[in-house]
C-alpha cells in the first residue's frame, strides 16, 4: 500500500544553509535591464564575440557524425591528452613534472570545475578561507556544502586591490582545511605575484591546507608573458593544489560550460566518481569543440588578449577623464573596478544606472563586504564605440545624480 500525504501536510523545510542562501546582486541588477534594448549591458563576464570558425564547426561535425551518447566521466582520452599539453607549454615546471592527462579532469564548466574540487575536500564544518573580493558562486560553494566560510579581503590602494600577505599567512593555520584563491582576480585584475604564491604555497605545506586556485583568466594577461604566475610553476605534483580552468574567456566559449582540473594523481579517480554523481559526463560535441579550440590556441587567445588589453585602455583612460571616478588599470582579466565619489552602495547605484542612464555594471556588493560600493564593467566589447558610449552615459548620469 502506499501511503500519499495529504494535501495540507506541512513541507519539511529546507536545508538551513541553503534556505539562507541569497541571490547574486548581478543578477538582481541584470533582472532589471534584461529585454530593454536601450541598456547597454557590461553587468555579465562575457565577451559579445561569437565562438571562433573553427571551433563551432567541430561541434556540428560532431553532431553530425553521430557522437550524441555518453563519455568518460573524466573526458575524452584525447582531450585530456590535449590539455595537457596546452599546459605544458604554458608552465615550465609542470613540462619538467611531465604532467600528463592522468592529472585531468574535464568538467562542465569552470564552476563546476570549482565545486567538484570542493566536493573533494570540504565536509561540514570544515574551515574554508576566501581571498575577496570574489565571483559570488566561491563564496555560496563552501556555505552549501556545510563549510565554515572565512574571508580574507584584499585592500584597495589608488584604485588597485592588493594583498596583505604577511596578514593572509596568520590566517592560514591548521584548522584551515581549504583556502581559495582567484588569481586573475574576477573581479578586480588583482594578480598574484611568483613570490606571493611560493610563500602562500610554502605555509599550506606547513599547516596541511589545500589551495583551491582558480586560474581561469592566466591568458588574460597584459604583462610580458603569455599567462599570469600560477602555482602549476611552482608546485610538485603531490601537492594539496587544484587548479580549475575553463575555456569560457580565453576561447570564447562561455555558454559551451566546458572546463578542467589540475589534480594531483592520487586525486584523479575520485573526482571521476564525483563527475558521475553531480553530471555523467560533458557532451563529446563539445569537447570536440574545446578539441578544435586548443588546435587553434595560437589563432584564437593572443589576438583576443590583444583586444581586450586596448579595451581596457579605451575605458580607463574614458574614465579618469570624469571628476568624481577613482580607477586603475588591472593587470588582468576582462574587467575594470571602479567606484563613484560619494556613493557607498552599489547595487543601489548599478540600479539606478539601469533605469535612468541605460547603463547595466555590475554591483561590488555581489564580491564581498569590503567592495561595497564599487562597480563592476566588462570591457569585452567587439566595438570600441560601444565602450565610449557607456563612459558618456556615465557621465550625464553623473552630473544629474
Amino acid at each position: 500500500m502506499v501511503c500519499v500525504p495529504a494535501l495540507n501536510s506541512p513541507m519539511k523545510p529546507l536545508h538551513p544553509q541553503i534556505a539562507e542562501l541569497k541571490s547574486s546582486p548581478i543578477r538582481d541588477v541584470a533582472n532589471a535591464g534584461l529585454g530593454r534594448e536601450d541598456v547597454l549591458a557590461f553587468w555579465f563576464g562575457e565577451s559579445d564575440e561569437v565562438t571562433p570558425p573553427a571551433v563551432r564547426e567541430a561541434a556540428i561535425a560532431s553532431l553530425e557524425r553521430g557522437e550524441t551518447f555518453y563519455a568518460h566521466n573524466l573526458g575524452l582520452p584525447e582531450l585530456r591528452e590535449a590539455i595537457a599539453q596546452y599546459t605544458t607549454g604554458l608552465h615550465e615546471r609542470a613540462r619538467q613534472d611531465h604532467l600528463g592527462p592522468e592529472r585531468i579532469a574535464v568538467t562542465s564548466g569552470g564552476v563546476s570545475a570549482l565545486m567538484l574540487a570542493m566536493q573533494a575536500i570540504l565536509g561540514a564544518g570544515d574551515e574554508c578561507l576566501v581571498v575577496t573580493p570574489i565571483w559570488p558562486n566561491l563564496m555560496a560553494q563552501p556555505q552549501i556544502l556545510g563549510a565554515h566560510l572565512r574571508t580574507f579581503s584584499l585592500q584597495p590602494v589608488q584604485g588597485l586591490w592588493q594583498l596583505n600577505l604577511p596578514a593572509l599567512l596568520e590566517q592560514i593555520t591548521p584548522q584551515t582545511r581549504m583556502v581559495v584563491l582567484n588569481s586573475p582576480n574576477n573581479p578586480s585584475g588583482w594578480t598574484l605575484s611568483r613570490l606571493e604564491q611560493e610563500a602562500i604555497l610554502d605555509r599550506c605545506r606547513q599547516t596541511g591546507t589545500w589551495i583551491l586556485a582558480d586560474e581561469v583568466y592566466e591568458r588574460l594577461y597584459y604583462g610580458d608573458a603569455p599567462c599570469a604566475p600560477s602555482f602549476l610553476d611552482i608546485a610538485t605534483p603531490d601537492d594539496a593544489l587544484l587548479v580549475a580552468h575553463s575555456f569560457s574567456k580565453s576561447f570564447l566559449m562561455t555558454g559551451w560550460r566546458l572546463g578542467w582540473l589540475v589534480v594531483p594523481p592520487a586525486l584523479t579517480d575520485t573526482l571521476g566518481k564525483l563527475i558521475e554523481f553531480n553530471t555523467s559526463c560533458a557532451p563529446v560535441f563539445v569537447q570536440r569543440a574545446a578539441l578544435a579550440a586548443l588546435a587553434q590556441a595560437a589563432s584564437i587567445t593572443p589576438p583576443l588578449v590583444a583586444h581586450l588589453k586596448t579595451c581596457r585602455d579605451v575605458l580607463v583612460q574614458c574614465l579618469q577623464q570624469i571628476p568624481g571616478v577613482q580607477v586603475a588599470p588591472a593587470p588582468a582579466g576582462m574587467y575594470v573596478f571602479f567606484r563613484l565619489d560619494g556613493m557607498n552602495d552599489g547595487v543601489e547605484v548599478a540600479k539606478r544606472l539601469v533605469h535612468e542612464a541605460g547603463l547595466g555594471l555590475a554591483p561590488g556588493e555581489a564580491f564581498g563586504r569590503t567592495s561595497a560600493g564599487w562597480l563592476r564593467w566588462c570591457f569585452a566589447s567587439r566595438d570600441l564605440e560601444r565602450l565610449r558610449l557607456g563612459v558618456q552615459r556615465l557621465q550625464a548620469w553623473m552630473k544629474q545624480a
